[in-house]
């Protein structure tokens, strides 16, 4: 074949072999581009969880009294929170262990003996079950409570469950209330008080030794939380020799259980203890499994 003919034919081909190429380069940009956005889809849909280290936090209730309150972050982001009130003789220390223990991410403190503070009996908590926590002291109870404060109180109680619900890395859909004594009573309260409200959402209450402290009628907010659609958990435990102990066993619905012990006059806290039968954080685990907040 003769050198201009061929020339002639590589001349008709280079058409074709540089459209070839740019078709190459065009569908490599494209499939760079769509690695991208998915890749930065899915980091805005799973962001990273917070460090694990508690945080202390400053707000408000809805009079403008500043509180202290405490956010143990969970292993993901967002995830459920519980919010722990504490009882008369102490504040939101009383906490401390269990709320390293339902956030389960490995820290925990020293233990001083005194059972809630010492996580030695505590059970496991279920596998890959990470839960943020909120703790807060009532007003003028930084060490214990000095004085009976209802009203305020009950301001309190509401204000950390907004607070909870609007927390970084918070699911703002899937708060729980835990309590006890004064507490207890702030639990189902506040739980009450979100779910009327916009915005956020309280699964369920559970109560140690509810005893009209903070509110007219404990009863009166577990029937608010039995008439919401679906009906949120109200679970009460009781020492059976306390007379407040009427104040769970006079009350009864699907969505309400109770659990009483004999003892000896064990109220809030006390209830918490490796002697109880049956164990009473096993029995919160599965109030927390009944709210959905964790896989039993």
């Amino acid at each position: 074949m003769q050198t201009s003919e061929v020339l002639a034919r590589r001349m008709n081909n280079y058409p074709g072999r540089i459209m070839k190429k740019w078709a190459f380069l065009i569908t490599l940009i494209i499939g760079m581009l769509a690695f991208s956005a998915c890749k930065t889809a899915i980091n805005k849909a799973t962001p990273s969880p917070l460090p694990p280290e508690p945080q202390d936090i400053t707000f408000e209730a809805g009079d403008g009294q500043p509180l202290e309150g405490r956010y143990y972050p969970a292993a993901t982001n967002p995830a459920p929170v519980v919010v722990l009130m504490h009882w008369y003789p102490g504040d939101q220390n009383e906490w401390a262990e269990i709320a390293h223990w339902l956030q389960n991410r490995g820290l925990h403190g020293e233990g001083d003996g005194v059972p809630w503070r010492d996580p030695a009996w505590f059970p496991e908590m279920p596998a890959d079950s990470s839960l943020a926590v909120f703790t807060f002291t009532f007003r003028g109870c930084a060490g214990g409570c000095q004085e009976p404060d209802p009203g305020g109180w009950l301001l309190d109680a509401r204000a950390a469950m907004e607070q909870a619900a609007a927390l970084p890395g918070v699911d703002a859909n899937r708060v729980v209330s835990v309590g006890a004594s004064i507490g207890g009573d702030g639990a189902v309260a506040g739980c009450a008080w979100l779910v009327a409200g916009d915005g956020a959402d309280c699964l369920g209450a559970l109560s140690l030794s509810p005893g009209g402290y903070l509110i007219d009628s404990y009863g009166g907010m577990v029937q608010q939380l039995g008439q919401a659609n679906p009906p949120r958990q109200a679970w009460c435990f009781y020492d059976e020799n306390e007379e407040s102990a009427q104040v769970c066993t006079s009350l009864s619905g699907e969505h309400f259980r109770t659990q009483g012990w004999s003892g000896g006059h064990l109220h809030g806290l006390h209830l918490l203890n490796p002697n109880a039968v049956p164990n009473p954080l096993n029995l919160l685990i599965e109030f927390l499994a009944a709210t959905g907040v964790i896989q039993p």
